[in-house]
């Protein structure tokens, strides 16, 4: 067992029985193959077996089922053992264990200093994770775990520090792993935790480039959370996605004002980013509060706009016929559409069809216009129609679809054939060890010839 191997097995998924199928695997009561493919150096098998066996109150058989995986010297292996010994009581052996992988600054330090902080050790924690506080999630880590410790003020000083006095980033990655505008939503943090809001406001206006995180906007959030609602209102006029419009939207739904809440989505501006993902969140809601009809008439509007007619936004309109009975006229957006381009429709369109006809009880026609199609015999069409077969009870016709497509659709298929029993069968597919793409050794020269 090599910690490379299992690092490319965490990767790709591939040559391994991937966490999703491990899980169906359990609760299907097939719990010896997963123990049988966790001796035989499957990651994410050994990892779920070893915490069957801890929930059991089989702590020393856990130990040894990870033990040759960490034996390899690979962190991840070495992490799962030590989140078992801590949700055992077993904190300090999982501290001993986590530490000589924490002289290394990464995440094995960042687990590291989140342990260390859960146990009492808080001020040991904050100065382990001074270490690395050039990396935005060390320094994250360090701003919530030295919460209630007393040491605000050094920490907000520590970050600022990083940041050279009246320095302009001419881009977002200008200073490289700690950005100016990752420190001024860490001491933004800070400052709101000391109940120095105004502080913590005044610095979010200060952003630069970095103003949203996972589709989540500091400031709105913040101005949610002190029922600063005028404001937060006055913000999310201006805010270029669109984040803090949904914001307000979330907070005045909560509260009852639908109608609020709508006329916000509703709001003219001139950012398109913020009218078209306003307008899929406009239906959303409506949709949620029993007016699919009108969901539908927003989404139509928005793909029949100059530019709308994009995949995923006649996904949503499609899902929304479909979700409220109404795939035929779904079926005619998706034919209006087809006319406009001369008769061509893409998979990404096609599929959609296949989806309508087959809740109008038109599947076998549906199938066989996708053996028609141009993209009918790609793996992604074999997805898509496996789904469909699936769906409706054909799981052995599902999988003959897919077995024309191994291995690029090998963990769907396992999943089928674990539903029809076949275990062999699917823990085969899924360990074809795809092979490594080989990379060319670099001479030193470009070529002249394409792809550049």
């Amino acid at each position: 067992m090599k910690a490379a191997d299992l690092d490319r097995q965490v990767r790709t998924l591939s040559g391994c029985i991937p966490p999703l199928l491990v899980s169906r695997l359990l609760e299907l009561g097939h719990g010896d193959e997963v123990e049988l493919q966790a001796g035989r150096g499957d990651w994410f098998c050994a990892r779920e077996w070893s915490r069957v066996l801890g929930v059991q109150g089989r702590q020393a058989e856990a130990l040894e089922v990870l033990a040759p995986y960490v034996a390899t010297g690979w962190w991840p292996a070495a992490r799962a053992q030590a989140e078992l010994l801590e949700s055992w009581g077993r904190a300090e052996e999982a501290i001993a264990l986590a530490r000589p992988y924490a002289e290394v600054v990464g995440l094995p330090l960042e687990f590291f200093g989140r342990l260390l902080a859960r146990h009492g050790r808080r001020d040991e924690a904050i100065e382990s994770l001074s270490a690395g506080i050039e990396d935005w999630f060390l320094a994250t880590a360090l701003v919530e775990v030295a919460e209630g410790a007393g040491r605000d003020e050094e920490i907000a000083a520590l970050l600022t520090a990083r940041i050279p006095a009246g320095h302009r980033c001419d881009g977002p990655w200008c200073c490289g792993g700690l950005d100016p505008d990752t420190v001024i939503s860490l001491v933004a943090t800070i400052r709101e935790r000391q109940g120095r809001v105004d502080e913590a406001i005044a610095l979010l206006r200060t952003r630069q480039h970095i103003t949203s995180v996972n589709n989540h906007d500091q400031l709105a959030d913040l101005l949610a959370r002190h029922d600063r609602i005028e404001e937060l209102r006055e913000y999310a006029a201006s805010e270029y996605l669109g984040h803090a419009a949904r914001r307000l939207a979330e907070v005045l739904e909560e509260r009852g004002d639908v109608e609020g809440a709508i006329a916000v989505y509703r709001q003219p501006g001139d950012s398109p980013v913020r009218q078209t993902h306003g307008s899929v969140h406009l239906a959303q809601l409506l949709a949620r509060h029993g007016r699919g009809d009108e969901a539908i008439d927003v989404m139509r509007v928005l793909a029949d706009s100059p530019g709308g007619a994009d995949d995923w936004i006649v996904d949503t309109l499609c899902t929304l016929y479909a979700d409220h009975g109404r795939a035929r006229d779904g079926l005619v957006h998706l034919d209006v559409l087809k006319a406009r381009r001369d008769g061509e429709e893409e998979w990404d369109f096609f599929r959609m069809r296949l989806r309508l006809m087959a809740d109008c009880g038109l599947l076998d026609e549906a199938l066989e216009q996708a053996r028609l199609h141009p993209e009918g015999d790609t793996w992604y069409a074999a997805w898509t129609i496996s789904d469909l077969l699936a769906e409706t009870g054909r799981t052995e016709e599902a999988v003959a679809v897919l077995a024309a497509h191994a291995p690029a659709n090998s963990g769907l298929l396992a999943g089928h054939l674990i539903d029809l029993g076949r275990i062999k069968d699917a823990v085969a597919v899924l360990q074809q060890r795809e092979p490594e793409p080989v990379v060319p050794v670099w001479t030193g020269t470009s070529s002249t010839e394409p792809p550049f």
